[in-house]
């Protein structure tokens, strides 16, 4: 199914929800309202005409410029057969994206519906601090768990030091906003 008809379907379905579309991004995607997502999310997984069955990633965007984060997330469906039904020919690419404010960055789990977003929503926690509410392990994947920040941001103060180790980066700077 194209993407047009993906975001069609949607608006029809939960109209104000579909926030907005772009058709023209190397690959298309629907913005949805973050109060919504699980639903719209169970809709695009359950509706055969969907079949959205892989979550194949999620990624966190810091829409510096905009004070918000998105939540994007890229979703495959896999043709399945039913018992009694033949095997449906979906294949098709979707992405969504839910946008946030930098401040309070909440976004529905959807981990129930995709284990996959388990560890994915993880790191997005982890390392640009979207909150994924309702997720049932929500705590640090990569950093210890009193590292201060979420160094994927791009106002993030990389440290002097942690716990009297000094830090550098890669080109050997203590502080690169220095």
């Amino acid at each position: 199914m194209a993407p047009e008809e993906i975001c069609e379907i949607l608006r029809r379905e939960f109209g104000e929800a579909i926030v907005d579309t772009a058709m023209s991004a190397n690959r298309p995607y629907a913005v949805v309202e973050a109060g919504r997502w699980a639903e719209v999310a169970a809709f695009l997984r359950d509706d055969p005409r969907m079949g959205f069955n892989m979550l194949q990633c999620v990624t966190a965007i810091d829409l510096l410029e905009d004070n918000k984060l998105a939540a994007v997330y890229d979703l495959f469906s896999f043709p399945v057969a039913g018992a009694d039904e033949p095997c449906p020919k979906l294949r098709h690419h979707f992405a969504v994206r839910v946008v946030v404010d930098r401040g309070d960055p909440h976004v529905p789990t959807v981990s129930h519906l995709w284990p996959t977003a388990d560890w994915h929503e993880r790191e997005a926690f982890d390392l640009m601090g979207i909150v994924f509410d309702g997720h049932p392990n929500l705590e640090r994947i990569l950093l210890p768990e009193d590292w201060e920040g979420h160094p994927l941001r791009k106002d993030y103060e990389f440290p002097v030091e942690y716990h009297g180790i000094p830090a550098t980066t890669e080109y050997q700077l203590t502080n690169p906003k220095h």
